[in-house]
């Protein structure tokens, strides 16, 4: 498969992720099949920003919780802003109640 096509396979994943939901690179990897990928799903997200339809790249952390990919962002802190419009508090660069809003396709995404 084609890089672009994994692409655009996160990106559809990354699309269902409702607001006030986070996830990770290595839950969409793996739901796709590539469970190996999570730096690929990394790779996606950092241009994800000029995509259309838009894609929700803030709801995705890594499997901790932090924000890991806020430097591809405008600013440093717009990752957090934009979480923090869900309502999904964020300290220290990381998810508070990371398990609780943590969406995993894999259960979401019943196939």
């Amino acid at each position: 498969m084609a890089e672009k096509d994994f692409f655009q396979m996160v990106y559809q994943v990354v699309r269902l992720i409702p607001k006030g939901r986070v996830t990770s690179y290595g839950a969409i990897a793996a739901y796709l099949g590539a469970k190996s990928s999570s730096r690929v799903v990394g790779y996606a997200m950092n241009g994800a920003h000029n995509i259309k339809p838009k894609v929700p790249a803030h709801r995705v952390v890594n499997r901790n919780g932090l924000l890991t990919g806020k430097h591809h962002f405008d600013t440093p802190y717009q990752m957090q802003e934009l979480l923090e419009k869900e309502k999904i508090k964020v300290k220290d660069d990381k998810v508070v109640d990371f398990k609780k809003l943590y969406w995993d396709p894999f259960v979401e995404l019943k196939l």
